[in-house]
Parts: structure tokens; sequence; C-alpha cells
């Protein structure tokens, strides 16, 4: 893997993944809202930039131009189905061998094996109803963002993450392939090692067409337990 894009490059999750790139060695593009360019100040001189909203297909499709590895940032903005647009570009217009990773927040399900909390589907629902309603965001947007990458047959990781918090890594996150499973009590990861893991994902063939939910190694190992089914 030689140059990635980046979709959503602006946001502290896009940075933390165009940080971690820039240290392997690898060529960063990315795109962002124009409006947003500012929080690249630092890394401008480093990365390649496309200025556009993230479901802009003619933006899309120049910045993937090329690129072995693709991460999105599935963000549910506004109520113009900004995530599903976002997520048919990246699957419409990269090329046909790169590998696609898309991050997205635990309350995606992706099999019948997840178990979805009912605190967190309250949440969900409540906070979906009144986003929408103040047309700030569409929460099922990246629900239908989703059911579109699962029915792709692009080799494609969609990553789920609980709980996130800011700190210094704490090395590449265990996984899971289903939401619920009891290893993941800890519920929490960092920001930086949830980028960290979508890198991770465009070269591990075990995470194709896979939804793995992530969970930080070190919370796991202080709850204790069997971490046999988890990735290492």
């Amino acid at each position: 893997m030689k140059r990635i894009c980046i979709i959503g490059i602006s946001g502290k999750l896009g940075q933390y993944m165009a940080r971690h790139a820039l240290d392997q060695g690898l060529e960063v593009r990315g795109v962002c809202r124009p409006e947003s360019l500012h929080k690249l100040a630092d890394l401008a001189h480093r990365i390649t930039v496309f200025p556009g909203r993230t479901d802009d297909r003619e933006v899309v499709a120049q910045a993937v131009e090329g690129c072995d590895g693709v991460l999105t940032v599935l963000a549910p903005m506004g109520v113009q189905d900004y995530s599903s647009g976002t997520a048919r570009a990246v699957l419409d217009l990269a090329p046909p061998e790169a590998r696609l990773a898309f991050s997205c927040g635990l309350h995606i399900r992706h099999s019948e094996k997840d178990r979805i909390s009912w605190k967190l589907r309250a949440f969900v629902a409540v906070f979906g109803f009144v986003a929408k309603l103040a047309r700030f965001a569409d929460i099922s947007d990246q629900v239908r963002a989703t059911d579109a990458i699962f029915a792709s047959d692009r080799d494609w990781t969609v990553v789920r993450a609980p709980d996130l918090e800011e700190g210094p890594s704490e090395g590449l996150p265990l996984w899971a392939p289903h939401a619920g499973d009891p290893l993941l009590k800890a519920g929490v990861v960092r920001r930086t090692d949830f980028g960290l893991f979508m890198l991770h994902a465009l070269s591990d063939p075990d995470l194709i067409r896979v939804a793995p939910v992530i969970v930080s190694r070190v919370r796991a190992a202080q709850i204790g337990g069997d971490h046999s089914l988890l990735a290492a």
C-alpha cells in the first residue's frame, strides 16, 4: 500500500488517520469541506487535500484516483443523505482493487448475532429524533449507508467503535465480530487507536467484508477474562 485517501480528513478521527498513515510512509490524500481546511494547517505541507463535500462525486473521483486504500468517516450530518451519498460515492468511484474501510458507531447492526443494548437503542432513538427535527443530523442515514456497504461486493470493512476518548495510544485495539460480545464490556477506545485500526483494516485480509467492534486493549486486559475470540 502506497497511496491512501481519507474521506473526511479534517475531523479528529480523520486527522489521526492521516498522521498514522504519514508515520507509515504512505502518500495521503483527503477530502474535506472548504470551511474546514483551516483544521489541516499543520498537515497541509504533507498531504494533498481536495476541498468539497464528502458526497460530491466529482471531488471524490479526483481524490481516490490511483489510491490503494480509502478510509471514510461516515458522518450523519444534515438531512440530505450525507452519509449514504458519501458511501455510494466511495463504493462507485474508488479504484476496483482498492481496500475500503468505513467508520461508524456501535448502533449499526451487521447481523442477527449483534446485540445492541436497550440503553444505546433508546439513546439513538431520542437523539436521532431530536437531531433530525433540528435538521442537524440523520442517524437513520448512517444505517442506509452501512446497508449499502454490506450489500456491496467491494473489499470493505466497517469499523464500529464504542465510546471514544482522547489520550495517548494504548496500541492496536482488540476486536470481535459482533456487538454485545461480553469481551467488549470495557466499552471504550482511544480516538487515536480508532484511527490506527482503520488504517490496519486496509491490510488485514481477515477483516474483508467484516464489521468488527473494537475495544481498548488495555481496558480489556484490566477487566480480564478469556480474550481468545478477539483479534491479537
